[in-house]
């Protein structure tokens, strides 16, 4: 695309035939505290040999997962992605980072994401599921707003377990339709509570399993206790690869799950972009938002594949859409639905039994410790401990000695009060080499 600069006439034109005076006026949406006073601190002008470098120097200030003994998880995870995704994602048939508009024509892509739904329904227990979303944050909010649809209702129940990003990335997709949110007080153990707060107003209660502390919960009563009220139970899960080996949420009594497929198939790419899996009860699947992907037959009885549902409001729905949710997660769906194939049920299995030894190892050398206070009873991959000290400043002391120990609970939500949390995470990467350099370095800084 050309860069096609404006002189101050064009400017000035391009505003008037808006109406607005200035190009302060096209940001008055934007809070004032969040404007900047001035430009950037940046040079107005330099080479793109001078870019390259200056970039360059910046990123290798970055200590990548794969380089230190590496402990992070709260929603993202490191895991092996095997030489052959990356090889298959980049055949023709297949390749694309976006929708098809015309879809019968696009017969690779309507296969994989027909693969992709198949596998995401096995994964969760449930019926159905679409041909992803944005990410697991977004899936929540699609979640709610697809609950307070089916039942009329108007509130969302939220455990103090689900992850706080994943928590205002719905509160800011639902409030603008009037949604109201209730959420719990972060519990490292407490997804039952949620059973005490739900009422007749009460479209849907949230739950995580395993929850952002780490803690895996059978949420069967929670279901039971919703389904009661003429609510519906949300399942957030945050470790795709955790499904291998707990209870699925189907299982459990779910209507919707939502959850983040990064941890198969995908990197962490320092953030994404990820894939969002969203499943749902049969019943509910007018309701669901995103795309449904069939498979038929052609003219001459041949195989083939069909957009069977597509719900967005640029399709025939329009105003009636149940999303503007615009397109999928192409490439990152891609590389998921080639992953499990390449894994399998015994090979996932095989996979979340790994990560959860390694973790229990990562615990039991931990909790040796003195001062270390392993809070989470129940765990996948991940858990929290409480340490003596401020868990920001020793993640930042580990840091210089070239470990990354885990995510200080305070960076996920910093006026919880929990200052001295450290979350935990542990997957097949994880060496036992590693594990040792951890404890070690550890009882080193809380020692000093």
């Amino acid at each position: 695309m050309r860069y096609l600069p404006l002189t101050p006439d064009d400017r000035t034109a391009m505003l008037a035939a808006i109406g607005a005076k200035s190009i302060d006026d096209l940001f008055v949406d934007v809070p004032e505290n969040a404007r900047l006073a001035g430009p950037v601190d940046l040079p107005r002008v330099a080479g793109e040999l001078e870019v390259e470098r200056a970039l360059s120097a910046m990123a290798a200030k970055n200590a990548t997962a794969g380089a230190v003994p590496f402990f992070c998880g709260a929603g993202a995870y490191k895991h092996h992605v095997p030489a052959t995704v990356d090889h298959v994602i980049q055949r023709s048939e297949f390749l694309t980072s976006y929708t098809p508009y015309q879809p019968e024509i696009a017969q690779g892509t309507l296969q994989y994401l027909y693969e992709f739904q198949t596998q995401v329904a096995n994964l969760t227990g449930m019926p159905i599921a679409n041909a992803s979303l944005y990410d697991g944050s977004t899936a929540m909010a699609e979640g709610v707003l697809m609950a307070t649809r089916v039942t009329r209702r108007n509130k969302a129940v939220i455990s103090g377990g689900v992850h706080p990003h994943y928590v205002k990335a719905t509160e800011t997709v639902v409030h603008a339709v009037g949604v109201e949110t209730q959420v719990l007080a972060p519990a490292f153990d407490a997804e039952a509570a949620v059973i005490d707060q739900i009422g007749p107003d009460t479209a849907c209660v949230v739950v995580q399993t395993p929850n952002v502390f780490g803690t895996a919960t059978d949420v069967t009563k929670i279901a039971e206790a919703a389904h009661a009220a003429g609510a519906l139970l949300i399942v957030v899960v945050t470790e795709a690869v955790s499904m291998g080996l707990l209870k699925s949420p189907g299982e459990m009594g779910a209507d919707i799950v939502a959850a983040e497929g990064q941890s198969i198939g995908n990197a962490l790419n320092f953030g994404g972009p990820y894939v969002g899996l969203f499943a749902t009860r049969e019943k509910l699947i007018r309701q669901m938002p995103g795309r449904l992907t069939g498979e038929t037959v052609d003219a001459d009885g041949e195989r083939g594949f069909v957009l069977t549902l597509s719900t967005r409001e640029q399709h025939i729905r329009r105003d009636k859409a149940t999303s503007n949710i615009c397109t999928n997660s192409g490439l990152c769906t891609l590389a998921f639905t080639i992953h499990m194939s390449l894994l399998g049920e015994t090979g996932l299995r095989k996979l979340a039994l790994l990560n959860h030894e390694k973790a229990v190892a990562t615990r039991d050398a931990l909790a040796a410790i003195p001062g270390v206070e392993v809070l989470t009873p129940r765990f996948f991959n991940e858990f929290a401990v409480r340490l003596p000290k401020p868990a920001a400043e020793v993640v930042d002391a580990l840091a210089a000695h070239h470990i990354l120990a885990g995510v200080p609970y305070s960076r996920l939500a910093p006026d919880a009060g929990m200052d001295d949390v450290l979350l935990v995470a542990a997957t097949e990467t994880t060496l036992d080499a590693d594990i040792q350099i951890l404890a070690k370095s550890l009882s080193k800084v809380l020692a000093a």
